[in-house]
């Protein structure tokens, strides 16, 4: 069956016919078969070279032979068991280890989960009520944080989500991405802020990159109100160093959030921090938390695999760089568009200079994004279909498919302009 057929049946049951809001490509998604590496073949018999990995956690490539013997290893032991493994402390140990001031761990199963337990933390070890975030920053689908959410919601221009209570809302305040000036000001008269989230790098409408020195200030305006600095880390952990932003950029937050790469493709979300601030958890505190698919061992030990063959790996990091530079020089100086990355995370961003912040990237040029992904998918490259949504490389791709890659950007941006 095609995938056209299977999106007809497809929309009949299920809303929208997907399930989740970016996969929508028009006039219908192509459906995957199987992956390998760093490609897909679809239903439809086509060969894609893949820079969407996911949306970032396949950092090593799809079936990975380290990750399916993990996997396989524990199937033979069981996939679920509701009680504490082995495996537990193993993962919280490397955690704790790459991520200096993150005394403790807690498992969760995604992402989304991490960042609203995180938030519900930081109320409750401060007593207040109020978080900020950064306007076009995306932590999940969950109420308290999805106001001008980024990656589908923007991509459908919707902002704002119905069934949003507004007395919840209410308790989000938002600040412009780059402006600590913004930061300073909401908290010098909001003295109810419990926590400040943001992603280090907005990974859901980017890459859009810190400026010079913008984390360092946002980490002292935070600590000189008493607020809570979150980390969201679910994109960026891993994925630029084995200890993520914070490591790269040399900044430490109270708490911190990862998901996508940490489950080796497996779902998972964790949240860590200072010990003092982690023991709010029960059952060792009062902040409720807990989930019977939590600290799942096949999530577990296939993220085990994955940061262990990363911890043997580490020339990996400068190998994905250089791919994503290669891309990058690939391009016609007057394409008119800007090129941004950091390591292997990467945009084509049609919009005369890189953006820094949500409203600026709300300025690219999405009619003219929507031509180049079609040109880049009849070349055989499928990128997530955004100009919302970063970009990834994985330990997978070749010298071939970086070349296949550079030459597909080359050519298909001139027809998309």
């Amino acid at each position: 069956m095609k995938s056209s057929e299977i999106f007809e049946t497809a929309k009949t049951l299920m809303p929208g016919g997907v399930s989740s809001p970016v996969r929508a490509i028009k006039p219908y998604p192509f459906y995957t078969e199987s992956a390998c590496g760093a490609h897909l073949k679809t239903v439809d018999g086509k060969d894609l070279t893949d820079c969407c990995m996911a949306y970032g956690p396949l950092i090593l490539g799809h079936c990975h032979p380290d990750i399916r013997a993990a996997i396989d290893r524990q199937v033979e032991l069981g996939w679920l068991y509701g009680t504490p493994t082995p495996l537990e402390p193993e993962m919280a140990r490397r955690v704790t280890a790459a991520h200096p001031g993150m005394d403790m761990v807690r498992f969760v199963s995604s992402g989304s989960e991490a960042t609203m337990a995180a938030i519900r933390l930081a109320r409750g070890f401060s007593g207040k009520q109020d978080i900020v975030k950064i306007e076009g920053g995306f932590h999940g689908a969950h109420d308290g944080v999805l106001v001008k959410a980024g990656s589908g919601a923007t991509t459908h221009g919707v902002p704002d989500s119905a069934g949003v209570l507004p007395d919840l809302v209410s308790h989000t305040r938002q600040v412009s991405y780059n402006d600590p000036e913004a930061l300073e000001e909401i908290l010098s008269r909001d003295d109810n802020v419990a926590a400040f989230i943001l992603e280090p790098v907005l990974g859901n409408i980017g890459p859009v990159l810190p400026e010079f020195n913008y984390l360092r200030e946002v980490r002292e305006i935070t600590k000189a109100h008493d607020v809570l600095l979150i980390f969201d880390e679910v994109i960026t952990g891993y994925r630029i160093c084995m200890g993520g932003a914070q490591a790269y950029f040399g900044v430490r937050p109270d708490l911190m959030t990862l998901g996508k790469i940490v489950g080796g493709g497996l779902p998972i979300g964790m949240f860590a921090g200072r010990r003092e601030i982690m023991e709010m958890v029960s059952p060792s505190g009062p902040v409720y938390q807990a989930g019977t698919f939590s600290g799942n061992p096949l999530s577990l030990s296939a993220g085990i695999a994955t940061i262990d063959w990363l911890d043997t790996h580490p020339e990996v990091y400068s190998l994905m760089r250089l791919g994503a530079e290669a891309i990058r020089d690939s391009i016609p100086e007057d394409a008119g568009g800007n090129f941004v990355m950091l390591g292997s995370m990467f945009k084509y961003f049609f919009r005369p200079e890189a953006p820094v912040n949500y409203k600026q990237v709300k300025e690219c040029d999405t009619d003219a994004f929507g031509r180049f992904w079609k040109e880049m998918y009849r070349a055989g490259v499928f990128l997530p279909p955004s100009q919302f949504e970063t970009n990834f490389l994985s330990a997978a791709h070749t010298e071939e498919d970086i070349e296949l890659i550079s030459d597909a950007y080359r050519q298909s941006l001139g027809p998309c302009q």
